[in-house]
C-alpha cells in the first residue's frame, strides 16, 4: 500500500508538470521515457566498469569528473526507472479496468516489467567500483535499506505483471542475479567500513599463560623445601624473527606473493592498530636487501591490494563464496538470453524486444569484462603462484604491461604563479558559479613523472635512517619526528639553518620552496650549467610539497599554510608589478636575490603579513655563500626527502587511502615504505613470545 501511495503521488505530480508541454511532446515523452532511462542506466554501468578501474593508475581530472557523474547518476537513474515502472502499472490498471478479458495485463507492461531485474543488476554496480570515496563505505546501512526497498519495488512490479507467460518465468533467474549483485555491493561496503574493517583484523582473545596456576606451583614447591628459580625461555619464533630469506624476486609471482604477505600484516596501519616487533623486524630485513626499484614495486602492489579492499568487490569475488555467486549470476543471465531467443515475442513491440536483447547482451558483456579484469589482476597472479600453475612468459607480460599507479608528481610553483598572465575569460563564468577558487588551484597545477633517481634517493635515505642495530626501533620512532634537523645535524649545519626548520611546518615548506627556486635559477654560472640530478630532484620535491600545502592541506599537519601562501603570492606580485617584470623566472629570481636584506624583514613588516618571501631570499643567499654547488644541492635534496618523510608519517591513513582513488600519491608510497623500514610510531616494542619455567634445586 505504501509503494502504491508513493507511486500515485509521483504520478500525479508528473502529470501536473507535463501539462506545460504540447500534447504530442507529452505522448512522445511518455512513450520513450522508461526506454531511454533503462538504456541510460546500462550506459552508466559501462562507464563505471571501464573508468572505475582506470582511476587506480590515472591522475586525470577528466576521468575523475566523468566517474563522479556516472557514480552519482547510476543509482538515481535505476531507482527512477523502477519508480516509473510501478507508476506505469497504475496507468495500465486504470486503462484496463473496464475490459472484459480475464487477463487484462498489457503485453507492453509485461516486457517492461521484465526489465526490473536488470535494474537491480545495475544497482548492484560493477566489480571495479563499489565506493567512489572512502566515506561511501560508511553508508553501508543506507545501501542495505536500499536493497530491501528496491528489491521490494522490483518484486511488486514483477507480481503485478504476472500473467503466467514465459517472459514472467524468464525474469526469475535475472531477479536472482540482481539480488546477488546488489547484495555483493552492500557486503563489500560493509566490509570496507571503518568499524568492520578494524574488527576483521582484531586477533582472537588470548589470556596468555596461567599466571595464578604458575604462582601456586611456585609456592607449593617452596613449601616442599625446594630452592626454586624462575627463568624465562625465548620461543623459537622470537629467535628466528631476525632471519629473513633473501632470495630473488625477479618474477612477478614472487613479487605479488611477497606484497600480499606484507599487505595482510601492514593493512593494520589503516585501522589505527599497532604492529609487533617481529613483524617490523622481518619487513625491515627484507627491504634492506633489495633495490629501490623492487622496493617501490612491492609497495605499488601492496597499495593496489589496499585500493581493491576499500573501493571494489575484490575481497569477495576472489573468495570461493564470490566465485560460486558469480557462476550463479553469470549462468542465470546466459540461460535467460538463450531462452529469450526462442520465446514467442509476437505480442511485444519490436523496440521493446530490441531493448530486452540489449539489456541481456549488455549484462553478459559486463560480466565478461569483469572476468577479464579478474584474470589480469594481482589477486589471480597470487592464486596461480600459490598453486604453482603460473607460466613465466605470461607472468612477465601481465606484470610489465599493467600500470599500478599514476607514477606522477603534481607540481605547484609560487614564483611561476606570480609570473603567469591574467586568468582566462572562463574564470568570469566560474566566479558566477562560485567555483573560481577551485579552478584557480588546478589552473596553476602541472604534472610530471616521478624520476628513477628520486626513488633511489628516497629509498637510500630511508635505509640509512633505519640502519644500525636491528633492535634500535626507539631511534626509528625519533626519526619519524625529524623534518630536516637530522640532515642538518649530520652535515654540522644545524647552527646555520636550524631556525628555518624549527618553524611551523607549512612556514618551513614555503621558506625552503622559495629558497630552492632562487638557488635553482641562480645567476651563478656554475649553477646554470649544473647537471647534478640532486638539483632537479630538489626542484621536483619543492614544487610537490607546495602542491600539498595549497591543494591538499588535509594531508599535512594543521597550520595556516594557505594564508601564508596567499600573503607571499601577494608580496611577490607586488614586487614584480612595481618593476614591471612578468616573464622570465631566471630574471625574476635574479632581481629577488639583488634585494638588500641587511635588515631582517620581520623588523620592517612586523607580524601583519605572513609572507616569507624575503626570509627565503636570506636563506638562499646563505646557502650560496656557505656551500659549493654540489654540496648545496646534496643538502637541499636530502632535506626535502626528510621533509617529505615527515609529512608522510604525519598524514592520517584515511587521507592516504583517499588518494589511492586519484591515481596515488608519492607521499602514500613513502608512508608505507617508511613503515616497512620500521620508521613508524605504530608498533610496540615487546618482549616477544616467552614462557616462564621453574627450575628446582
Amino acid at each position: 500500500m505504501l509503494v502504491r501511495s508513493i507511486a500515485g503521488l509521483i504520478l500525479a505530480k508528473k502529470r501536473n508538470t507535463m501539462q506545460i508541454f504540447p500534447e504530442k511532446a507529452r505522448e512522445l515523452w511518455n512513450k520513450c521515457e522508461l526506454r531511454a532511462l533503462v538504456l541510460t542506466s546500462l550506459g552508466l554501468q559501462i562507464i563505471l566498469i571501464l573508468i572505475g578501474n582506470w582511476r587506480k593508475h590515472s591522475s586525470s581530472n577528466k576521468i575523475r569528473i566523468a566517474l563522479w557523474l556516472a557514480y552519482l547518476s547510476a543509482d538515481s537513474v535505476a531507482t527512477v526507472s523502477l519508480g516509473i515502472l510501478s507508476n506505469n502499472q497504475e496507468d495500465n490498471s486504470a486503462n484496463s479496468s473496464s475490459g472484459s478479458s480475464h487477463d487484462s495485463t498489457d503485453p507492453n507492461y509485461v516486457i517492461m516489467a521484465f526489465w526490473a531485474p536488470f535494474l537491480l543488476l545495475h544497482l548492484g554496480g560493477p566489480d571495479t567500483i563499489t565506493a567512489y570515496a572512502l566515506e561511501d563505505n560508511e553508508l553501508w546501512l543506507r545501501h542495505l535499506l536500499g536493497l530491501f526497498v528496491q528489491v521490494g519495488v522490483a518484486f511488486y512490479v514483477f507480481l503485478r505483471a504476472w500473467n503466467s507467460k514465459m517472459l514472467n518465468f524468464l525474469a526469475i533467474p535475472v531477479f536472482v542475479a540482481g539480488i546477488i549483485k546488489f547484495g555483493e555491493r552492500t557486503w563489500a561496503l560493509r566490509s570496507a567500513s571503518n568499524e568492520h574493517f578494524r574488527e576483521s583484523m582484531l586477533p582472537q582473545p588470548d589470556p596468555g599463560p596461567n599466571y595464578a596456576r604458575y604462582m601456586e606451583e611456585l609456592c607449593l614447591r617452596k613449601e616442599e623445601g625446594f630452592h626454586v628459580k624462575s627463568t624465562v625461555i625465548e620461543a623459537s619464533e622470537a629467535r628466528g624473527a631476525h632471519r629473513e630469506i633473501r632470495k630473488s624476486i625477479d618474477s612477478s609471482s614472487e613479487m605479488v606473493r611477497k606484497a600480499h604477505s606484507f599487505f595482510t600484516t601492514f593493512r593494520r596501519l589503516c585501522a589505527d592498530l599497532i604492529l609487533s616487533y617481529h613483524e617490523i623486524t622481518k619487513s625491515r630485513s627484507f627491504f634492506k636487501h633489495i633495490s629501490s626499484d623492487k622496493a617501490f614495486e612491492v609497495i605499488e602492489i601492496e597499495l593496489g591490494f589496499m585500493y581493491d579492499t576499500f573501493y571494489t568487490k575484490a575481497a569477495l569475488i576472489h573468495s570461493w563464496t564470490g566465485a560460486v555467486l558469480r557462476c550463479i549470476s553469470f549462468s542465470s543471465t546466459v540461460s535467460v538470453l538463450f531462452a529469450f531467443k526462442f520465446t514467442n515475442k509476437e505480442a511485444y513491440t519490436r523496440t521493446d524486444v530490441i531493448i530486452s536483447y540489449i539489456l541481456l547482451v549488455g549484462a553478459i558483456i559486463l560480466e565478461f569484462y569483469a572476468v577479464i579484469v579478474l584474470l589480469t589482476s594481482d589477486w589471480t597472479i597470487l592464486w596461480l603462484s600459490k598453486h604453482k600453475k603460473i607460466i613465466v612468459a605470461v607472468d612477465r607480460y601481465i606484470f610489465n604491461s599493467r600500470p599500478r599507479w599514476s607514477n606522477k608528481l603534481r607540481q605547484y610553483n609560487l614564483i611561476g604563479i606570480s609570473l603567469k598572465s591574467e586568468p582566462p575569460k572562463i574564470m568570469v563564468l566560474a566566479k558566477l558559479l562560485c567555483i573560481d577558487k577551485l579552478l584557480e588551484k588546478y589552473r596553476h597545477m602541472y604534472v610530471t613523472d616521478v624520476p628513477k633517481h628520486l626513488k633511489e634517493l628516497i629509498f637510500k635515505q630511508l635505509k640509512e635512517k633505519s640502519s644500525g642495530d636491528n633492535d634500535d626501533f626507539r631511534g626509528c620512532k625519533e626519526l619519524c619526528r625529524s623534518r630536516g634537523d637530522h640532515v642538518l645535524k649530520r652535515e654540522n649545519l644545524y647552527d646555520k639553518f636550524g631556525s628555518t626548520i624549527d618553524l611551523e611546518f607549512d612556514q618551513s615548506i614555503l621558506l625552503w620552496h622559495i629558497a630552492t627556486d632562487l638557488c635553482y635559477y641562480s645567476s651563478n654560472p656554475r649553477s646554470e650549467t649544473c647537471t647534478d640530478p640532486n638539483r632537479d630532484v630538489s626542484k621536483l620535491l619543492s614544487d610537490y610539497m607546495l602542491y600539498l600545502v595549497v591543494v591538499c592541506p588535509f594531508m599535512l599537519p594543521n597550520g595556516i599554510g594557505q594564508i601564508r601562501f596567499q600573503d607571499t603570492c601577494a608580496e611577490v606580485s607586488e614586487f614584480f608589478n612595481q618593476r614591471k617584470h612578468k616573464k622570465d623566472p631566471k630574471e625574476a629570481c635574479r632581481m629577488l636575490m639583488e634585494v638588500n636584506t641587511e635588515v631582517h624583514p620581520s623588523e620592517v613588516k612586523g607580524d601583519r603579513s605572513k609572507s616569507v618571501l624575503f626570509e627565503a631570499c636570506i636563506l638562499a643567499k646563505t646557502l650560496e655563500s656557505l656551500l659549493e654547488t654540489e654540496e648545496r644541492w646534496k643538502l637541499i635534496s636530502c632535506l626535502w626527502v626528510e621533509i617529505l618523510s615527515y609529512a608522510a608519517n604525519q598524514c592520517r591513513w584515511s587521507q592516504h587511502a583517499q588518494q589511492l582513488r586519484r591515481g596515488g600519491e608519492l607521499l602514500t608510497h613513502v608512508w608505507l615504505l617508511m613503515a616497512h623500514l620500521g620508521i613508524t610510531e605504530q608498533f610496540q616494542i615487546s618482549k616477544g613470545h616467552t614462557r616462564a619455567k621453574l627450575i628446582l634445586h
